[in-house]
């Protein structure tokens, strides 16, 4: 019986620890993030979207010289489009989606935590050659931006838009 109790509370102590480690391997980026924050930046440009539901692929590639291409991208109201984006350069570069308020608020976070890596919808990190996805649903008409906050990238130009028109 005691063998038994030492064993629940041995688990519930393995339990607490892998618990809490998951919260701090986390911590990369959630560090200076409140959640409601998210939701409010998420809901300002749309939402993150269903693979199943995807209309379109567009490709992105992010370079070196700063730039992203296409810088300019145009989607309708609604629709849910799947961003396959390349990393052709030698140096980490990443892509976040949010309007220009959000965009400054992250590119001066970046700047006091330079080594974030991004694993939320609407946002993506990425090393050199490395390719990844970002799905995404545009719900609201208006310009969304995307940038690289890697410091010193958007300083140099690596940032675009998305027009949303109406269907």
């Amino acid at each position: 019986m005691k063998f038994a109790q030492f064993t629940i509370q041995g688990l519930l102590v393995s339990v607490a620890l892998i618990a809490s480690g998951a919260a701090l391997a986390h911590g990369d980026h959630a560090d200076g993030h409140e959640a409601g924050v998210e939701v409010a930046i998420g809901a300002a440009i749309g939402q993150p979207g269903v693979a199943a539901q995807v209309g379109r692929s567009i490709h992105i590639e992010m370079t070196d010289n700063m730039r992203f291409t296409p810088a300019y991208i145009e989607v309708k109201r609604g629709e849910t489009v799947r961003f396959v984006i390349k990393n052709t350069g030698q140096v980490p570069h990443e892509l976040v989606l949010g309007v220009d308020k959000d965009l400054q608020q992250h590119k001066a976070q970046m700047l006091m935590s330079p080594g974030m890596v991004h694993e939320e919808p609407g946002k993506l990190s990425l090393q050199p050659g490395k390719q990844g996805e970002v799905v995404w649903q545009f719900s609201k008409e208006g310009v969304v931006n995307f940038a690289c906050l890697v410091p010193g990238h958007y300083e140099a130009g690596m940032k675009g838009s998305i027009q949303v028109s109406s269907k």
